[in-house]
């Protein structure tokens, strides 16, 4: 389950023009470390998501601030539902 909403996630988030830190043979199923594109402001995102759509993403820490987030895909919430719906909130969002 996990591997499967990992790859959703990928797939999706790729497709939105997002990219992966980690090349794909090193990836972990359960938590993924997104490289932000250039004209996403990490901070306004991440708080329209939390507020209008309660959903969490962690930000990137140290020199990765402001250009990586990292989103879990743990336990109960590693379920196709809330990868499309994280998906379809990024789109609300970003267009």
């Amino acid at each position: 389950r996990h591997r499967e909403c990992q790859v959703r996630m990928v797939d999706g988030l790729i497709e939105r023009g997002f990219k992966m830190l980690v090349d794909k043979d090193h990836r972990l199923p359960e938590l993924l470390t997104v490289l932000l594109p250039d004209d996403i402001d990490d901070a306004a995102v991440r708080n329209r998501l939390l507020e209008d759509y309660h959903i969490e993403i962690s930000a990137g820490l140290g020199p990765f601030a402001g250009k990586l987030w990292r989103i879990g895909l743990m336990g109960e919430t590693a379920r196709i539902e809330n990868v499309d719906r994280l998906l379809e909130s990024l789109d609300e969002i970003l267009n």
